[in-house]
C-alpha cells in the first residue's frame, strides 16, 4: 500500500493516467462510431514507428511545439500565463522571412542572422505583453490574445507586399537556401548523395524523404538553458520570486516590473525561435496567407500543461503531441475514422491533466485507510 501511495503522488503518474484516459475515451468514441479501436490505434502507432521517415516527421512536427510549450512553461513558472505563443510564433516566421528573402550571405552568417531575426520578432511581441502588464497592470491574457490576431494579420500583410509576394500564389518568396537549417540539403538530393544513400535504405528514407533538420537539437539545448536559468541562476530566482509573491519580491528589493518584462521577452523569444526554425528547416521556407491559426502556439499551451510546466517534460509532451498529430493521419487513411478523434484524444488528455491534483488527494486517502486497517 505504501509503495502504491508513493507512486500515485509522483507527478509523472498523474500525467500517465491522463494519457491512459485519453486513449480510453477515444476507444469508447470509436466503438460508438462503429470503428475497431484496436485497428485504429494500430494504424496510429504504425503511422509513428513503422518507417524511419515517419519517426523523422514526428520529430520535425514536435520541434516547434516543444519550443512553444517551453515558452508557455517558462512564463508560468514566473507567474505569467503566456497565451500569446501563437502570435509570437507567427512573428518569428514573419521576421525570418523579412530578413531571409532579402539577405544572401554565406550560411555561417546567414543562418544566425535569419534565426535571430525570428527570435527578435517573438521577443518584441512577448516584451509588449510584459510592458503593458508591468507599467499599466493590463492582464497578459488580454494583450497576448490580441497580439495573436495582430500577428496573423501582419503575416497576411507581408504575404501581399509586392516585394515579398510570390506571383500566382498565396505565399511569399522562400528564404534564400543559405538560410536553411536542414541536414545536408544540397548533398542529399545530388546524384552523388542519392547514390550513396541508396545503399542505406533507412537513412535514405529518413534524409531524402523528409525535411530533417537541426531544430530538435536546438530545442533540447534551449530546454537545458531554460532549466539552468530558472533553477541555477540568481536571475531565475528573481523571476520565480516575482511570480510566487509579487509584493514579497518587491519588499526584498527585486525589480518586479523589470522581471515581468524580462520573463515575457524570454518567453516570446522562445516562440519566435520556433517560428524561425520552421522557416529555415522545413519546406516551403516561406509564409502563406492565414485564414486561421495553425495552432503551433496553442498546441504549445497544451504541451506545457501536460508537462506540468517542467522544461524537461516539454520535450516528452511535445513528442507525444507530434506523434498523435502526425500518426493520426494514418487513422483516417487506413481505418477510415475521422482525424477529429485525435483532437478528442488530445483534449481528453489535457482535461485529465487539469485534474491531476485529485490523484495525490486519492493517494493520501488510500494511505490513511491503509494506516487505519493496520491498526
Amino acid at each position: 500500500m505504501k509503495t502504491l501511495v508513493k507512486i500515485l503522488k509522483k507527478p509523472i503518474t498523474s500525467t500517465l493516467i491522463a494519457v491512459l484516459f485519453g486513449f480510453l475515451v477515444a476507444a469508447i468514441i470509436l466503438v460508438l462510431a462503429g470503428y475497431n479501436p484496436i485497428e485504429a490505434f494500430g494504424a496510429l502507432f504504425n503511422g509513428i514507428f513503422s518507417k524511419p521517415k515517419y519517426i523523422s516527421n514526428v520529430i520535425i512536427k514536435a520541434t516547434p511545439i516543444i519550443l512553444t510549450g517551453l515558452s508557455v512553461a517558462f512564463a508560468y513558472k514566473t507567474g505569467l500565463f503566456n497565451i500569446g505563443a501563437e502570435g509570437q510564433y507567427i512573428a518569428g516566421t514573419v521576421f525570418s522571412v523579412l530578413v531571409g528573402v532579402k539577405l544572401d550571405f554565406p550560411p555561417v552568417l546567414q543562418v544566425p542572422i535569419v534565426v535571430l531575426a525570428g527570435v527578435l520578432g517573438g521577443a518584441i511581441f512577448g516584451w509588449a505583453v510584459g510592458f503593458l502588464k508591468a507599467k499599466y497592470g493590463i492582464h497578459e491574457v488580454i494583450t497576448s490574445i490580441m497580439l495573436n490576431w495582430i500577428g496573423l494579420y501582419l503575416c497576411n500583410f507581408i504575404v501581399n507586399t509586392p516585394s515579398y509576394h510570390q506571383p500566382n500564389s498565396t505565399s511569399t518568396l522562400p528564404v534564400n537556401p543559405s538560410s536553411y537549417t536542414m541536414l545536408l540539403p544540397q548533398w542529399k538530393t545530388s546524384p552523388e548523395g542519392i547514390e550513396t544513400l541508396k545503399s542505406h535504405k533507412w537513412l535514405y528514407d529518413m534524409l531524402v524523404r523528409t525535411d530533417v533538420n537541426f531544430g530538435i537539437l536546438v530545442a533540447i539545448a534551449m530546454v537545458a538553458i531554460i532549466w539552468i536559468l530558472l533553477y541555477r541562476s540568481q536571475k531565475g530566482y528573481q523571476l520565480r520570486a516575482v511570480g510566487f509573491n509579487r509584493d514579497a519580491a518587491e519588499f526584498s528589493g527585486i525589480d518586479v516590473s523589470g522581471n515581468i518584462m524580462h520573463s515575457m521577452l524570454i518567453a516570446g523569444a522562445l516562440s519566435g525561435l520556433a517560428g524561425a526554425l520552421t522557416i529555415t528547416g522545413m519546406s516551403p521556407h516561406s509564409i502563406s496567407t492565414l485564414a486561421a491559426f495553425e495552432n503551433n502556439g496553442f498546441n504549445g499551451l497544451s504541451v506545457a500543461l501536460i508537462a506540468g510546466s517542467s522544461p524537461v517534460g516539454c520535450v516528452f509532451a511535445g513528442l507525444l503531441f507530434g506523434g498523435l498529430l502526425y500518426g493520426g493521419q494514418s487513422v483516417q487513411q487506413e481505418v477510415g475514422a475521422p482525424t477529429e478523434i485525435i483532437n478528442i484524444m488530445i483534449g481528453t488528455i489535457v482535461f485529465f491533466v487539469a485534474l491531476t491534483r485529485i490523484v495525490p488527494v486519492l493517494a493520501d486517502r488510500l494511505g490513511k485507510r491503509g494506516t487505519e486497517h493496520a491498526k
